[in-house]
């Protein structure tokens, strides 16, 4: 039998110090180590108790979370998973938390002594894969790049092709990495579904805008699929892509939850193969859990083109390692690949190369051909 997780809390509400061990301690895979009531006191348990994950609260008097956190990533590379508060400024933090290195998050519910063990079971699935997973790291977007990618816009135009992404656990740094990597003249279009609560998506949403040369917004039911642009679907709402007669569109849903999730992935993707068939690319990226494997045997049905992330650059290998062992991912690509990999099957190289031949002047009949 293996050892239990060694977890540290670290909140300044007494009520939550109590009510996370014990929601957690539930399973007996987990124990709790210690807690801690602000970031000094944190810091010094790490090194008394050694914790194998950390729970932190980013809303903390003295040491902030935040510089917990970044003194944690320095010092001691200890997953950490971010108990956030569910507003407009709690989302906003916790997304620079995940920027700075937390595994992941956890929202707190309204009615905390009620509610609170509502997300145990999402709280210790989090621990258990933070536990085991690898230390990854993203390299950051320099500010001139920044400054270029504001200025970039990409056309309101029919996509060449329609790609769908299936993402969890890891997604943001993962995501940011990727999109930032793609034109602004990126000629397919982008809809994914990212697990995370609602009242974080249109943030999420917003920060990827500021980074990326490609456009990326909160999807709304009935956006029209455009060239250049990535659709994040809203927190507790299905996103499905469809074929009307005056245009592609995402559609929103309040269906039930599919494979616990909602977003599910696999609405995502079999709505992908439905409507698009070939023309549809479906990519399965790091994340717990098996949500979009199978409906990514779908896409692969409908001869559109399956991919899954590797293992050497997924921070948990959960969602394409499911896809993989099914048979169902047509090729597995690194992190730092799958852009050049989505420009390459949408066309990019193509376009660029037409346009360059349209911009030269005239030539006399004959000229220049091999």
């Amino acid at each position: 039998m293996s050892s239990p997780v060694k977890v540290l809390v670290v909140d300044d509400s007494a009520l939550m110090r109590k009510l996370i061990p014990q929601i957690i301690e539930k399973d007996r895979s987990i124990q709790v180590v210690g807690t801690a009531m602000d970031g000094n006191f944190a810091l010094k348990k790490i090194e008394e108790l050694r914790p194998q994950v950390i729970t932190l609260d980013l809303e903390m008097p003295g040491l902030s979370g935040s510089d917990t956190l970044k003194a944690v990533m320095r010092k001691h590379q200890i997953p950490v998973i971010v108990v956030s508060s569910h507003t407009t400024a709690g989302a906003s933090v916790t997304l620079q938390a995940l920027a700075l290195g937390a595994f992941d998050f956890v929202a707190k519910p309204q009615d905390v002594s009620a509610q609170m063990p509502d997300i145990a079971s999402e709280l210790i699935g989090k621990i258990k894969a933070a536990a085991l997973s690898k230390r990854i790291k993203f390299q950051p977007l320099t500010e001139d790049l920044k400054k270029i990618a504001k200025l970039a816009a990409g056309p309101d135009q029919e996509p060449t092709r329609v790609i769908a992404i299936g993402i969890s656990t890891g997604g943001p740094n993962a995501l940011e990495y990727m999109l930032s990597q793609l034109p602004g003249d990126f000629p397919g279009t982008i809809v994914i579904a990212q697990h995370m609560p609602e009242g974080f998506t249109e943030m999420f949403a917003r920060r990827l805008d500021e980074c990326c040369s490609i456009r990326v917004k909160e999807a709304a039911s009935g956006d029209l699929l455009v060239a250049g642009r990535a659709l994040i679907c809203p927190g507790n709402r299905h996103l499905k892509v469809k074929r009307l007669p005056l245009g592609e569109v995402a559609l929103l849903s309040d269906e039930p939850r599919v494979n616990g999730h909602r977003p599910s992935v696999d609405v995502l993707f079999r709505s992908l193969a439905d409507e698009f068939g070939p023309r549809g690319v479906a990519l399965l990226m790091t994340g717990m859990g098996d949500d979009g494997a199978t409906a990514l045997g779908a896409v692969q049905a409908a001869s559109g083109l399956t991919i899954a992330q590797s293992e050497d650059s997924c921070v948990v290998y959960g969602m394409p390692k499911a896809a993989i062992e099914r048979g169902f991912a047509t090729r597995v690509v690194p992190l730092d690949a799958l852009a050049r990999t989505l420009e390459a099957q949408c066309g990019t190289d193509r376009r660029r190369a037409t346009s360059a031949v349209a911009a030269e002047p005239t030539k006399t009949a004959g000229a220049g051909r091999n």
